[in-house]
């Protein structure tokens, strides 16, 4: 039904622009129209369309609710005591529907299964009738207010400007909702354990134990092996990342010749869109094993999963964030700025160490910035190549972990989630946040305090 009710709707719009576009012509002819006539044709679109999606934001769900209302009416009432049997009765009426019931269903089933088909139906085709009616609706109500002095570009404009705020107020309002539930979720936390000991203990063990009578651990949750461990990595990818990335801006910039840079610039891009867990592969199946026996060779112990080859193969994931960011903020700056030094007896190496780095700094603070902020939100890489080990160590041959790899270990499975163990989860992410947040911050103010204007 659904596909059908679109289709249609897409109909109507195309019908209702034309015609609008049309009339709005016609009327032309007795003067000077306001709007121009795709103006008048997009108002009439936007007059079918409005009706039409909130008939079906509105008809779809209550439909369900009815429909489903009376095939369970239709079966023994007691099915219908809880979420839970009304649920399991509605799995069973719409397997009788798709004849894909196991066994052989109830006079009762059955029944329902006929009032939900017939209830069904007719709320379908109620549906498309009053959308159908509605559209039609619209495009004579559209239709009617064209004239020459009508102001269809205003109206159009109007509706744009609410539907891009609705959509900057969702993005507002899911930011609030996310920190919210995370802070929430995170008091309860620190009701169970101390907020000193999770920012400044030194050990993490979040195993606890779930019944007063079981035998286990009591928990410990001291963040600070976490932190070393997330800048640990993070740095090592950071320094593999940014003299590559930055380097590789600067030479598809200002000495690549435009043929080599089109064919290599992409190439290189194509390193953004590989999945982490394979590079993840990569790193536990191929560069940690080569690290371990160089550092054997060199007669120092190496973990066989180190916050080395996460760190690298971390680093070769956030090039393409450091190297195409960089590029465009370089090629932004301003023709006149080379020619000046050119013309002032400055050789290229020289201008782009005294001219265009200096004024490209603001923007490749903030590609930095935002590989480093993509570098501490991985999980799948660090799993895999830097193991689950909370050591608190400096160490890059040691085994590491971060923030994000306890957040999914401590979630995976079945939870309990008023347990300190599984609340911690949240406590990280909400440290995680404000560390995000932090790094953010600051490439604001360096942008702010470095950024250079030209006219």
């Amino acid at each position: 039904m659904s596909l059908i009710y679109f289709i249609g709707l897409a109909a109507l719009i195309v019908v209702g622009f034309m015609f609008g576009r049309a009339r709005a012509t016609a009327a032309s002819s007795s003067g000077v129209l306001h709007s121009r006539p795709p103006y008048h044709g997009a108002f009439v679109a936007l007059a079918v369309l409005v009706p039409m999606i909130a008939i079906f934001a509105v008809g779809v769900p209550l439909a369900d609710r009815i429909v489903e209302g009376r095939a369970l009416a239709a079966l023994d009432t007691s099915v219908a005591g809880s979420d839970l049997q009304r649920s399991a009765a509605m799995r069973d009426i719409l397997s009788v529907t798709a004849g894909q019931y196991s066994g052989e269903p109830t006079e009762a089933l059955k029944r329902a299964a006929a009032v939900y088909t017939s209830s069904r139906f007719w709320a379908n085709n109620l549906i498309l009738a009053t959308g159908a009616v509605f559209g039609l609706l619209g495009i004579a109500f559209g239709l009617r207010s064209i004239s020459v002095n009508f102001r269809a570009r205003n109206n159009v404009e109007r509706f744009v400007k609410v539907i891009l705020a609705a959509c900057a107020t969702v993005a507002v309002l899911t930011t609030v909702g996310i920190v919210f539930s995370v802070l929430f979720e995170s008091i309860q936390f620190f009701q169970k354990v101390s907020i000193i000991d999770f920012l400044f203990g030194t050990q993490w063990s979040p195993q606890t134990a779930m019944r007063a009578d079981q035998a286990g651990s009591s928990g410990a949750f001291g963040i600070v092996p976490l932190v070393t461990g997330t800048l640990l990595i993070t740095t090592i990818a950071i320094f593999i990342a940014g003299p590559i990335g930055l380097f590789a801006a600067i030479y598809l910039a200002e000495y690549a010749t435009p043929r080599f840079r089109a064919a290599v610039k992409p190439v290189l891009e194509i390193l953004a869109g590989v999945p982490t867990v394979v590079l993840g592969f990569f790193a536990a199946l191929s560069l940690a094993p080569f690290i371990r026996e160089m550092g054997e060779g060199a007669g120092l112990a190496v973990s066989s999963e180190s916050a080395l080859a996460a760190g690298i193969v971390m680093g070769m994931m956030i090039i393409p964030f450091v190297s195409s960011l960089s590029d465009d903020v370089i090629n932004a700056v301003p023709q006149s700025l080379r020619d000046g030094s050119y013309a002032m007896g400055a050789t290229k190496s020289e201008t782009i160490k005294k001219v265009i780095l200096p004024a490209a700094f603001a923007g490749i603070v903030s590609a930095f910035m935002l590989a480093i902020s993509r570098a501490v939100g991985e999980t799948m890489i660090v799993v895999m190549a830097a193991g689950l080990a909370a050591n608190l160590s400096f160490n890059p041959l040691d085994a590491v972990t971060t923030f994000t790899v306890q957040i999914k270990t401590i979630l995976v499975g079945d939870q309990e989630f008023d347990s300190a163990k599984t609340l911690a989860a949240f406590a990280l992410g909400l440290v995680l946040f404000f560390f995000t947040l932090v790094l953010n911050v600051i490439a604001l103010q360096i942008v702010k305090r470095y950024r250079e204007q030209y006219d």
